[in-house]
């Protein structure tokens, strides 16, 4: 399918994700069983953004959202804060041990943020990738929400993977590289498709299933 004029590169309105989503529909039908409109979720980039994805790694939405106000009442989604602050001190608000390394290995990362504003989606993914305690699934989610890019996907989220089973009647949870392959007939508006089954999963099961 030849690329339409209509179809954003980034997701900044709620006009663009409309316009994704009616996209989509002519990509796969069967999307039609999730009434728009679909969520905007966009946050904006920097520093708080990605921790804010890092601590919400392998853990429930609520908890992520607990440990998320803790760090803010203490001042902690704030890289000076963070050089500041002691181990304990993040602990004390709900970070692991690894995670408070893997906040501390994104300080020291010195990312120029506004530089990836304008980097192509590919190109985001692999410089945050390279930082320590980022995997694929934590640098799509930033690259998703905080940078808008309608392409990208994060197979590796058991909430998308979940939505997918249920609206394709599949017979088990789809694994990552699965839902990767599924997901490719879904460009050039996979992040539209991500929170289309988000929003399935969530009406489906009642539980929250993206940061």
């Amino acid at each position: 399918m030849a690329r339409e004029r209509t179809v954003p590169d980034r997701i900044e309105t709620a006009a663009d994700v409309e316009a994704g989503r009616q996209y989509l529909l002519r990509l796969e039908p069967r999307f039609a069983a999730i009434p728009g409109p679909l969520p905007l979720r966009r946050r904006a980039d920097g520093f708080s953004a990605l921790l804010h994805a890092i601590v919400g790694q392998q853990v429930s939405t609520a908890s992520a959202a607990a440990i998320w106000g803790r760090l803010q009442a203490e001042g902690f989604d704030r890289e000076e804060a963070v050089c500041r602050g002691s181990d304990e001190d993040l602990k004390r608000c709900g970070l692991s041990g690894p995670k408070v390394r893997y906040a501390r290995a994104l300080v020291d990362a010195r990312l120029d943020y506004a530089g990836l504003r304008h980097a192509p989606a590919e190109e985001v993914l692999q410089t945050l990738i390279a930082v320590p305690g980022i995997g694929r699934w934590t640098a799509e989610i930033y690259a998703k929400f905080a940078l808008g890019h309608a392409d990208v996907f994060a197979a590796g989220d058991l909430a998308l993977q979940e939505g997918a089973k249920l609206l394709f009647d599949l017979p088990a949870r789809p694994a990552e590289r699965e839902m990767r392959v599924m997901a490719e007939d879904w460009s050039p508006v996979r992040a539209i498709a991500a929170r289309a089954l988000w929003a399935y999963y969530r009406a489906r099961t009642k539980r929250e299933g993206a940061l």
